[in-house]
């Protein structure tokens, strides 16, 4: 794929990218993909499919209470349990509005403790990072941004979310998809949304504008992007996913960048 050089133009020092089919084969590689990067808020996604592991293992339910009153896992995981963006207060109802939440995933990886008598970052590493073969990914920090990884890890994880062998297909299906329609809120970076449509854990790419991913990305596209300038989307109706990873933080220059690249990706893969 030539389209994967395009990141060489990136006014960036250092960036490593990857493209990955549902059937796991990676026909597009650049950069040094076993560089370990900070992911910033691409952990979320990360600490979403571990939380939705403990969900199957028995450990916590979608609706276990979890949060600001009246706040569940899966409010926490579709931000919707109106914890502020940094700061562990509630500034509306749970289910009323969609406010992005680090604090929340905090609380979230807090229950998900709780209840199994694990650490969390302890409980990721053995139920997602082990099992996956992702010997370059930790948990250095919050459960909302501090993973460290390489696009070869998360390679492996794009093929986990295509072809889930961890999760019940169904279960990825249910997370990346909306979850709690309708509600509006503003998409870090880009401005407000309406809707700001969220699975658990996952971004819904449906028609925003501006959006990071490209104007050719199917509406069903999910992923996540992280203010390290860090990437990661699944767009199911390709057929494929693509990270990028970079060390330069995120700002006009990726949102300029990006979404050629992704339109890019998408013609090399003839979708």
């Amino acid at each position: 794929m030539e389209s994967v050089r395009l990141i060489d133009e990136w006014p960036v020092d250092t960036a490593a990218t990857a493209v990955v089919k549902a059937d796991g084969t990676v026909p597009g590689r650049h950069g040094d993909t076993t560089r370990k990067f900070r992911l910033a808020s691409v952990s979320k996604p990360l600490t979403a499919y571990a939380a939705l592991i403990a969900i199957e293992e028995g450990v916590v339910e979608l609706d276990t209470p979890a949060g600001p009153e009246g706040s569940t896992v899966r409010h926490l995981l579709a931000h919707t349990s109106g914890l502020a963006f940094d700061a562990h207060k509630a500034m509306a109802a749970p289910g009323t509005r969609r406010l992005y939440s680090n604090a929340g995933f905090e609380q979230l990886a807090d229950t998900l403790a709780e209840h199994s008598g694990i650490p969390f970052a302890q409980y990721q590493a053995e139920a997602l990072f082990g099992p996956l073969g992702m010997t370059g990914s930790s948990l250095d920090g919050s459960p909302a941004s501090g993973a460290v990884s390489t696009v070869d890890d998360l390679a492996a994880f794009a093929a986990e979310l295509q072809a889930p062998k961890l999760l019940d297909p169904a279960t990825v299906t249910e997370a990346t998809n909306v979850v709690f329609p309708g509600l509006s809120g503003v998409l870090p970076g880009f401005g407000h949304q309406k809707p700001n449509d969220w699975g658990l854990g996952f971004e819904i790419r449906d028609h925003k504008s501006p959006h990071w991913t490209g104007a050719n990305s199917s509406p069903r596209t999910f992923g996540h992007f992280g203010q390290s300038g860090t990437f990661l989307w699944v767009d199911p109706d390709a057929g494929a996913a693509c990270v990028a990873l970079t060390d330069r933080a995120f700002g006009p220059w990726a949102a300029e960048v990006w979404p050629r690249y992704t339109d890019a990706v998408l013609v090399d893969l003839g979708a």
